[in-house]
């Protein structure tokens, strides 16, 4: 509370300061006005966004490229062979999404959203690998400490019949140095994912989603 009446107190001091030393009137209005849009600047402002927002702050890949590249996704596989032609729900193992693009991107994010979408739908279920030593773990310590009646013994898990793959992949580019008051940087994402049948090794589904985004930017700024 003292430091920030300590600080709407800048400008009446520097106002002061500058009436004492016969300053001319607009030079005072300009600092005064400087003073405020400075410190006005010190302070963080908070507000909730809409999750369906289509908010970007700048090129690079967020929140926004993560729902949509998931549901576009989800929907591919939902509505093409194998899965759309099966009568029963078939069971998948996730082997993860290669991140080859130069961002940290987390892309077990974005088989979490696939995967959360597909058993939503009803139409396929997945093996937990992330759990296996712990369930492997679990069934061994149920040998022979837990009654016959509630003992899960090895070999009684289900097996997988496809396993879902994917590559995320990026492309940078920036506009060429020449005379201009904005500089432009242009970046193209690719998520290709597919599905392997196991048994066959053939690769039974693959789709491509793509984002490109265009960002313009100041030369001189914040």
């Amino acid at each position: 509370m003292k430091q920030t009446k300590a600080i709407s107190a800048v400008p009446g001091l520097l106002q002061s300061r500058l009436a004492t030393n016969n300053c001319p009137t607009h030079l005072i209005v300009s600092l005064l006005v400087l003073a405020v849009f400075i410190l006005s600047g010190c302070f963080a402002h908070v507000k909730t966004v809409d999750e369906n927002a289509q908010v970007h702050y700048d090129e690079r890949y967020d929140y926004v490229d993560l729902k949509k590249l998931s549901q576009r996704m989800s929907s591919s596989i939902l509505s093409n062979p194998p899965i759309s032609k099966r009568t029963e729900s078939p069971v998948v193992v996730i082997c993860g999404i290669s991140n080859r693009t130069s961002e940290h991107i987390d892309t077990k994010a974005l088989t979490d959203t696939v995967r959360t979408l597909l058993i939503k739908s009803g139409k396929v279920r997945f093996i937990n690998e992330t759990q296996r030593k712990n369930i492997d773990r679990e069934i061994e310590q149920m040998q022979g400490r837990v009654s016959p009646e509630t003992q899960i013994r090895l070999g009684s898990q289900v097996g997988a019949e496809y396993i879902l793959t994917g590559t995320l992949s990026s492309i940078e580019k920036e506009q060429m140095k020449q005379m201009r008051l904005y500089r432009k940087d242009l970046r193209y994402y690719k998520l290709t994912m597919e599905i392997t049948n196991i048994k066959t090794a053939l690769i039974e589904w693959t789709d491509e989603q793509e984002i490109v985004r265009e960002a313009r930017r100041p030369f001189i700024g914040w």
